[in-house]
């Protein structure tokens, strides 16, 4: 199964925020709070729509939304700060670490495509020893034309990687990015919060966390560290 249904798998493409990192927790609250500053009540039945989307994207659609006397240049410039405060509290979410360091010790290409801006990444990460020098290519939305769902951020991962986009997996966690992989023509394992569920339909694999990633399903190494209990405290058994 896996692999063997389409090409050999050569390269891994990560997504970052809410696939390897549980960043919405460590900054919840942060938008609420800064609604309430200009009068705004928070309502939780957009919010679902802003998920993966690009910072810019997403400051368009809250000054709109909420009819916030900012422009959307300012709402982030005025925000952000907010936010990076609270990114060394980001955790890495269970199993994330152990399949990254996994792949980068049996030099499996890998990559980290996200729709933050390139520095936000590098300062997200740089919080989790040993991250950076895992990935081969590092990308932001702002280093390519345009950001998920648009393919450009996968297919510039796998050009700079050296490897055909048909020989990449990616591991996403909304259904902006599965529809990015998908369109770049690549295979996709997603790990969906319920709120994305919708991206479940689309994935060729769909797990509850990354401790139920097995990398020889997709013909790749498989784990070597026996009954893993890792972030979660569950054995592979368990989880």
């Amino acid at each position: 199964m896996g692999s063997c249904e389409g090409t050999k798998i050569l390269a891994v493409i990560c997504d970052l925020d809410g696939t390897l990192l549980n960043s919405e927790m460590a900054t919840r609250g942060i938008l609420e709070e800064f609604l309430g500053k200009y009068g705004k009540v928070m309502r939780t039945d957009g919010e679902n729509g802003r998920l993966g989307k690009t910072q810019k994207e997403s400051a368009i659609a809250i000054v709109r939304d909420y009819e916030i006397p900012l422009s959307p240049e300012q709402f982030i410039e005025e925000i952000t700060p907010l936010y990076k405060a609270k990114w060394a509290e980001a955790k890495a979410l269970p199993g994330a670490e152990r399949l990254i360091k996994h792949l980068h010790k049996h030099q499996m290409p890998l990559a980290l495509a996200s729709n933050s801006l390139r520095e936000y990444i590098d300062a997200k990460i740089s919080h989790h020893e040993g991250w950076e020098e895992c990935f081969s290519v590092i990308l932001g939305s702002d280093q390519v034309k345009s950001g998920k769902p648009a393919p450009d951020l996968f297919l510039e991962a796998a050009r700079r990687l050296g490897v055909d986009a048909a020989d990449c997996l990616v591991i996403e966690d909304s259904l902006v990015g599965v529809k990015a992989a998908k369109a770049a023509g690549m295979r996709v394992v997603a790990v969906p919060s319920p709120s994305e569920a919708d991206a479940a339909s689309l994935a060729d694999a769909v797990l509850h966390s990354l401790l139920d990633f097995q990398p020889d399903f997709w013909d790749l190494p498989p784990f070597d560290d026996g009954n893993y209990e890792g972030e979660s405290g569950l054995s592979k058994e368990e989880s």
